[in-house]
């Protein structure tokens, strides 16, 4: 029993990685996009994305630490596990202004579509489809995605009047 147990652990060790924090540490904080809106061309669980720039002000037990947040985050409790933080390196061109993000209780948020960039017909056999590039909020222009035409019009048709 020792020796399969100690295999497992060797095993486990591998991909481990231990992270700890310490008190006045900064952290960003992950969140993950509503399902119904896929962006960025991940899906599902693999669209992490990390919000804001928080302090830690206490730590919580060996894995949990609470963190400074601010009055529109009042709705989400302060105490995260260490899996949800990653520590802040200091490159400013990352960091996405807390005001401009709307999160929910569930650690989650929409994108909201900025402006329209480009617009492009692709003709198959039978039909044609037309996308266009959007603009994402908290998005730079390099990350503008192509979507139906079809699908933008049923969300935001004040956009194609």
């Amino acid at each position: 029993m020792k020796t399969a147990q100690s295999r497992q652990k060797s095993y486990v060790d591998v991909r481990r990685r231990e992270l700890e924090f310490q008190v006045d540490d900064w952290v960003f904080l992950k969140v993950s996009p509503m399902k119904e809106v896929i962006r960025f061309g991940n899906k599902g669980k693999l669209s992490s994305r990390y919000v804001g720039q928080y302090r830690i002000i206490q730590r919580i037990g060996q894995v949990a630490y609470k963190l400074e947040l601010p009055p529109e985050m009042s709705l989400v409790h302060p105490v995260f596990h260490v899996s949800m933080l990653k520590r802040v390196v200091g490159d400013p061109s990352v960091i996405v202004p807390i005001e401009a993000i709307e999160v929910n209780e569930e650690l989650s948020y929409e994108e909201i579509l900025v402006a329209i960039l480009d617009r492009q017909v692709q003709k198959l056999r039978t039909k044609e489809i037309a996308s266009v590039k959007v603009l994402w909020r908290n998005q730079q222009v390099e990350k503008a995605t192509w979507e139906t035409e079809e699908e933008l019009r049923k969300k935001y048709p004040h956009l194609f009047e």
